[in-house]
């Protein structure tokens, strides 16, 4: 599935991923390939991101990997939509 992160100053990725999880206000919660389609509100917390991606060098500081190999970018909040195998993440 295609990922894009995208904050007011840039777009941070846009790539093929296994999986996303988000913090959600109700809870953290994951997507994968053909998930019904969805829009929340997110909340302060951890967007982990699961495959083997490429980021650009001027948005590889704003990420860090976890224990589980995760890349993962901490928001403040945002949106997230997820729609024909498309995961857009609106972050601050």
């Amino acid at each position: 599935m295609h990922l894009e992160i995208v904050s007011p100053e840039a777009t941070l990725f846009s790539g093929e991923v296994k999986s996303v999880t988000v913090p959600g206000v109700e809870g953290e919660f994951q997507m994968l390939d053909n998930h019904a389609a969805i829009v929340s509100v997110l909340q302060e917390g951890d967007v982990k991101i699961e495959g083997n991606i490429t980021l650009a060098e001027n948005v590889e500081e704003y990420f860090t990997r976890n224990a589980e190999g995760k890349t993962v970018l901490h928001i403040q909040s945002g949106t997230v939509e997820m729609k024909d195998n498309k995961v857009i993440v609106l972050a601050d």
